[in-house]
């Protein structure tokens, strides 16, 4: 039997096979930062972590937030200035906030 998914349903998916592979909680706090808040720049993001417990690279961050970008589809991203911005887009912030609720 074939059963139609939805986008919805493959991004929840994804999302909860990422937060599997995440040993240290940190995939689970970027992706509750960029639920809570609004636009941010790898700088940004790796600013945040850094205050945190999280011992991270810039380039690790950077790398984390491109893989979301890309493996996810869940940020959209704006390349027009000399850094690049991501933001959650608005159509899967249900997802993700429902995701991170009972993860």
């Amino acid at each position: 039997m074939f059963v139609l998914e939805t986008i919805e349903d493959r991004v929840r998916e994804r999302l909860i096979k990422y937060l599997s592979r995440d040993d240290t909680g940190i995939r689970k706090v970027v992706l509750q930062l960029f639920l809570e808040g609004d636009k941010f720049t790898t700088g940004d993001v790796y600013g945040y972590l850094n205050k945190t417990d999280f011992n991270v690279s810039y380039r690790g961050v950077s790398a984390m937030v491109g893989l979301m970008n890309t493996r996810l589809g869940i940020l959209s991203i704006d390349v027009t200035g000399d850094h690049n911005i991501y933001l959650l887009k608005e159509d899967y912030r249900d997802v993700v906030r429902s995701v991170l609720e009972n993860y």
